[in-house]
């Protein structure tokens, strides 16, 4: 095994976990920042010294946030009732970003591995009530897209 690989596992989680959790602090720094491309994301990692293969799967997941940005907040605005996207905290409001994006665009990764990677991003990462707001939304987003594709 190698070391990146016992690395990541002796943390708890695989490759597509810690690309989730690199594309969350990126798109964090971008909303905050006003980072816009990938280009960022690539100064991002460099300046994070991250290496290994959880890389790539992070740059696809922020270049798709990024290139749809638009269309996932609409369906998020919509869903969020009583919640705009502006009063959310940063940090859900990108983890949402982020789980949509999985959902609506990425047909090879289970909705409920999706659903449930973003709870676990909410729990360590946002506050305690993070967690079920998260699985909440994720789960509509869910819902609605299997009425479209019916």
């Amino acid at each position: 095994m190698s070391n990146e690989r016992r690395k990541s596992t002796r943390r708890g989680f695989g490759p597509r976990s810690r690309g989730r959790e690199l594309a969350l602090k990126y798109l964090y720094a971008a909303d905050v920042a006003g980072l816009k491309t990938v280009e960022d994301f690539d100064t991002f990692i460099v300046s994070q010294e991250e290496r290994g293969p959880a890389i790539p799967f992070a740059r696809t997941l922020v270049a798709g946030v990024l290139e749809r940005k638009e269309e996932i907040d609409a369906v998020l605005g919509k869903l969020a009732s009583n919640w705009s996207l502006d009063r959310m905290a940063v940090v859900d409001r990108n983890i949402l970003r982020l789980g949509s994006y999985e959902i609506l665009f990425d047909d090879e990764i289970p909705e409920k591995a999706t659903i449930n990677e973003a709870v676990e991003l909410a729990k360590r990462f946002s506050t305690a009530q993070s967690g079920a707001f998260v699985n909440g939304i994720l789960d509509q987003v869910r819902r609605r897209d299997a009425r479209e594709d019916s």
